[in-house]
């Protein structure tokens, strides 16, 4: 699966997205909400447990790729999550620092939903 927008690729993650990850998984303004650090273990279960979900559930967080360059920024998507009790579906998205603030969070998730409904 792949959807493209005005400036990205979303697309499945592979192990080959391994180093490109890290460096978003790891930087810790990035991921300050959650419990723990990222090392290399995590990063690559992050991966294995996402490739799991597409095969579940046809769904999971995906690669986001710079269109011009195929470079890997960071992840989006959709995850079943435990949220007081209950399984919920919860959108999220992890962009590498110095991609921030440009608008691709809103061209994922509004524009390019917009043009799918």
């Amino acid at each position: 699966m792949v959807i493209e927008t005005e400036r990205l690729l979303i697309r499945e993650m592979t192990e080959y997205d391994f180093e490109a990850l890290y460096k978003v998984l790891t930087d810790s303004d990035i991921m300050q909400y959650y419990p723990y650090t990222f090392d290399d273990t995590r990063v690559k279960r992050w991966i294995n447990k996402n490739i799991e979900r597409y095969q579940i559930f046809g769904f999971g967080l995906w690669a986001v790729c710079l269109k011009e360059t195929g470079e890997m920024i960071g992840d989006c998507g959709l995850t079943m999550q435990l949220i007081n009790g209950q399984i919920k579906p919860e959108i999220g998205y992890h962009i590498r620092r110095d991609k921030q603030r440009r608008g691709y969070a809103k061209e994922i998730f509004f524009d390019n939903m917009n043009s799918r409904i």
